[in-house]
């Protein structure tokens, strides 16, 4: 809406200078205005400005203002209009009166925060209207203009818009790069750790040199099973780790019950296999960000009947990954030659899975396990 006179003769504006004078500094500005702006913009981006406003005028003196420093200009009649101006036509600026009909200046700048959040939207009001203005600020415009307004003033929030706009990208751009630094630090910490924990479990089958290389077939059949069951590219990351850290707590283990040759007796079966929960206490400070891991762990010696131990669970009270970890687990351990025995066949240890399937094994496990070997994701080492 127009209720100012014309930008050129705002009231209180100061006295026009010699026709000379006048005309080079229009000239200066001219030149100088868009290389100054344009430093306020990504390398690259388009100096684009769109004005809207109901009545043509004032779109028409704001367009010829904008364009003689440099903007390519575009205008709108409403706010609508505009928004689909936006939509194939991204601008850095966006000048708007408040006051139109249909969609009004509050609510361009409400959608075009949430459509375009990269455009600054200064808003033109009344004198009248300034609470509102205010608010809108408080919305995310970037600056507001009363009207009447001096050229000089126009030219000056302009600038301050797009100065406001080029520091949020800058934060934003150096939010992001902080960020990846540290996602990458806590990755090399990730590494580190994993290096160490995984040396670890390395150490542990030195004592026991018949498993040697155990946990890390466990971790590459365990995730074999899992993508034969779809599981996502996480849930395979910590089916590996777990599955290569699985036997960490043999490391409480005395060294003559892991190096028996001949079978164990009961007492010491039921020492062996406090290891699940040993391995859970030491690994649960550090491994708080792979849960599944965590579990496969403890729970990798439960039985889908509900006999297994530590907690005696059944069925699906066995996590998932715990109950891929008790196929894989067994599966390397009846394919692994011991002093008193030969491994089995893949043939051999597959039908063993299969008998066992819903006593000992989960059903929709060892299934999803035959479906890895025809896939070719298990094979035994020669």
């Amino acid at each position: 809406m127009l209720d100012a006179p014309p930008l050129t003769y705002a009231p209180g504006a100061r006295p026009t200078p010699p026709a000379g004078a006048a005309a080079g500094a229009v000239a200066s500005a001219a030149v100088d205005a868009p290389v100054a702006l344009s430093r306020l913009l990504a390398p690259g981006e388009p100096l684009r400005a769109l004005v809207v406003d109901d009545e043509p005028r004032l779109r028409q003196l704001l367009t010829r203002l904008l364009t003689r420093d440099g903007f390519e200009c575009r205008d709108a009649a409403d706010g609508e209009a505009a928004l689909a101006v936006l939509a194939e036509w991204p601008a850095a600026l966006v000048l708007s009166d408040l006051r139109m009909p249909g969609v009004d200046g509050v609510g361009l700048l409400e959608r075009a925060r949430l459509r375009h959040p990269e455009t600054a939207v200064v808003i033109v009001t009344a004198v009248a209207d300034v609470e509102v203005a205010v608010r809108c600020l408080a919305m995310g415009a970037a600056d507001y203009l009363t009207k009447p307004f001096h050229l000089d003033e126009v030219r000056a929030r302009v600038r301050q818009a797009l100065s406001r706009r080029r520091l949020v990208a800058d934060n934003r751009a150096y939010q992001r790069a902080l960020e990846a630094r540290v996602a990458e630090q806590a990755g090399r910490l990730e590494a580190l750790f994993l290096a160490s924990v995984t040396s670890l479990a390395d150490a542990l089958e030195v004592k026991d040199p018949y498993t040697r290389g155990h946990s890390l077939r466990v971790g590459r059949y365990a995730t074999a099973v899992g993508r034969a069951l779809g599981a996502d590219a996480e849930t395979c990351r910590q089916l590996e780790l777990g599955g290569h850290l699985h036997d960490l707590g043999k490391i409480g283990v005395r060294e003559a019950v892991l190096n028996k040759a001949g079978p164990l007796t009961d007492d010491e079966y039921a020492h062996i296999m406090t290891h699940p929960v040993i391995g859970w206490r030491l690994l649960r400070p550090l491994l708080e960000d792979a849960p599944l891991a965590l579990a496969m762990v403890r729970s990798h010696h439960e039985r889908y009947d509900g006999r297994g131990a530590p907690d005696g669970l059944a069925g699906e009270a066995v996590p998932l990954v715990a109950r891929i970890a008790a196929v894989a687990d067994s599966f390397d351990a009846m394919t692994s030659s011991r002093p008193y025995r030969h491994g089995l066949t893949l043939e051999a240890a597959v039908a063993e899975l299969r008998r066992c399937a819903g006593t000992q094994f989960d059903p929709d496990a060892v299934a999803a396990f035959e479906r890895a070997v025809g896939e070719g994701w298990v094979t035994l080492e020669g």
